[in-house]
Order: structure tokens, then C-alpha cells, then sequence
């Protein structure tokens, strides 16, 4: 009997941790874009609402990115904001302006 109690702990666990690394890929790609002047979510779906990124970046729908220090920015096409507040433009990595 715990055997068979060992092997179904290790199955919700197997499945617990699948499901957990699902999710987080699925995070890596979620974020904001400027697209033909437009924001946009990574789904493709226009941005209806400001959005607050894990570091305190907050994305407007017009563009306007406010940093947590107060600095302001406007995104540019093909800029893009991942949800961890990292700046992305063509696939490739930026840092801020301070």
C-alpha cells in the first residue's frame, strides 16, 4: 500500500512541476509591443489598460512608458516591454535610457 502512496506523490509532483514550467515559458513570452503605432498585447489584441510590469515599469496604452524612478519614454515600432519591465527591440535586448 505505500508503494502505491510513493508512486502517486511522485505522479502529482511530475505533473505539478510540468505544469509550473508551462507557465513559466508561457511568462517569458507575455509582454506589450508597438506595432504600426498601436499598442499591443503579444497575443495580438490592442492594450485596453495600463499594465504594471514585475519591476514597477508601468506601459500606457498611448505608448508612454513611466519607470519606477519617474523617467518617461515613448515606445517606437517594434519596441517591445516584457513583463519583467525588460525593453526589447528587434528580438534583441535593451537597456533604458536613465
Amino acid at each position: 500500500m505505500a508503494k502505491y502512496r510513493v508512486i502517486a506523490l511522485v505522479a502529482v509532483v511530475l505533473l505539478f512541476a510540468s505544469l509550473l514550467a508551462s507557465r513559466l515559458m508561457a511568462a517569458d513570452t507575455m509582454g506589450v509591443m508597438m506595432k504600426d503605432g498601436k499598442m499591443m498585447t503579444m497575443e495580438g489584441k490592442p492594450m485596453d489598460r495600463e499594465m504594471t510590469m514585475s519591476d514597477g515599469t508601468k506601459v500606457m496604452t498611448n505608448g508612454t512608458v513611466k519607470m519606477k524612478d519617474g523617467k518617461e519614454m515613448m515606445m517606437k515600432d517594434g519596441m517591445m516591454m516584457m513583463m519583467d519591465g525588460k525593453m526589447m527591440e528587434g528580438g534583441k535586448a535593451m537597456e533604458m535610457k536613465k
